[in-house]
């Protein structure tokens, strides 16, 4: 996607509804840890509510090798392997 002139990347559109709705979820529930780990000055939750952010967009595809560039198979097992976020 491309917006002002900068590419952004886009979630798989391969990932069923539901599993997706369950991934934006998480993401951002860790997006929310993040800034109240900010606001309570805790490093460490914040590097795990980070942690947690980044885990969710790789399995969304916005991070981590390009979806476009995985077999459907490797797609497949990028979201399932995140399943317990």
């Amino acid at each position: 996607m491309v917006i002002n002139g900068r590419r952004w990347r886009a979630t798989d559109p391969a990932i069923p509804e539901e599993t997706a709705a369950r991934l934006r979820k998480a993401l951002m529930s860790a997006r929310r840890d993040v800034g109240a780990a900010l606001r309570a000055g805790d490093e460490v939750a914040e590097a795990q509510a980070r942690r947690r952010v980044h885990a969710a967009k790789v399995a969304l595809g916005e991070r981590g090798t390009p979806w476009w560039e995985q077999t459907a198979e490797e797609r497949r097992q990028r979201w399932e392997s995140t399943m317990d976020l």
